[in-house]
């Protein structure tokens, strides 16, 4: 189902939290909604939802007018980062309790259940109860909940958020080839490196408003401003410009635009950070991979150039 939101606005007393938002979701996408802290991210997943009301605008799904329709008649499924189980349930009654309010019959719920706890690779803990669950465990669970009702779009806000890196990253995969097989719509609040992994299609957010949306590689490719470009991947400032700092690099003195001097080294094993003090009285820094920066042999305190990779052909 697609999603169209038309000059969304959302004041809490004096605070514009989502102010004069449009943008277009599309049918089966994976829609990414980032920005900082306070930019109306999570706002906005609820504006979609029907769990608030907006002060002004609309929200379109699939063609019809939701803007006033109650939360439980829009069919959607929604995820929070806290996910509150029930913890008298087993995670099978967990999964099957939105079908049971919605009086399906015991036939239907059990082939439902057994269909999305195959899915989401829980099959073998179908008794087992939240607190016998890893928090990766629950954070499925969670999804096969809100996925029982069948729903036409799926919010996710922050579900990751809790979680360890190494259990936020197996579940990015495993989120990213969950929605290849079901191709629910689904928007998700999250970070810059989980945005860029898996959505389709980024917002991105900045006090309320929507500052540039369109393609993750677009976006970092092609950033509408300086926000954006900081805000999507590392950068660095170079000749008053912001710039990837993967787009530099680093070559002997008499051979860099810019004569500078190595004040720090950061080694993170598979890349090198390296800042330099430049001639002209400002710093950047330069990011080079692991074999770069062992070929170079470098050492803070050298004396090195400083020149876009793209000049090299020029």
């Amino acid at each position: 189902m697609s999603i169209s939101l038309s000059h969304l606005t959302k004041h809490y007393a004096k605070t514009h939290a989502v102010q004069d938002v449009t943008a277009e979701i599309a049918h089966g996408s994976l829609t990414a909604i980032l920005g900082p802290s306070g930019s109306g991210k999570s706002t906005l997943l609820k504006l979609i939802s029907g769990l608030e009301k907006p002060d002004e605008g609309t929200v379109t799904i699939d063609g019809e007018d939701m803007t006033h329709v109650d939360p439980r008649h829009r069919d959607i499924g929604f995820c929070f980062q806290h996910y509150a189980p029930f913890r008298h349930m087993n995670l099978a009654q967990n999964v099957a309790f939105g079908l049971k309010v919605r009086k399906r019959p015991k036939k239907e719920i059990d082939v439902r259940v057994s269909e999305l706890l195959a899915l989401v690779k829980l099959e073998g803990k179908a008794k087992s109860f939240p607190a016998q669950l890893s928090g990766g465990e629950r954070q499925r669970m969670a999804l096969a909940r809100a996925l029982a009702i069948e729903p036409r779009v799926l919010l996710l806000d922050e579900p990751f958020g809790a979680l360890d890196a190494v259990v936020r990253a197996e579940l990015r995969h495993w989120l990213k080839e969950l929605h290849g097989q079901l191709h629910v719509t689904t928007v998700l609040v999250t970070d810059q490196q989980e945005a860029m992994e898996v959505a389709d299609q980024l917002i991105v957010m900045r006090a309320g408003r929507v500052v540039q949306s369109g393609n993750p590689l677009a976006l970092y490719e092609s950033p509408a401003t300086d926000f954006v470009h900081e805000f999507l991947g590392p950068s660095t400032i170079f000749e008053g410009e912001v710039t990837r700092p993967h787009d530099l690099e680093l070559v002997s003195v008499h051979q860099g635009q810019v004569k500078g001097r190595i004040t720090s080294i950061v080694s993170l094993g598979f890349e090198a950070q390296v800042t330099v003090e430049l001639s002209d009285g400002t710093s950047t820094w330069v990011q080079l991979s692991r074999n770069e920066f062992s070929a170079m042999g470098l050492r803070v305190a050298h004396l090195v150039g400083v020149r876009r990779r793209e000049d090299v052909d020029a």
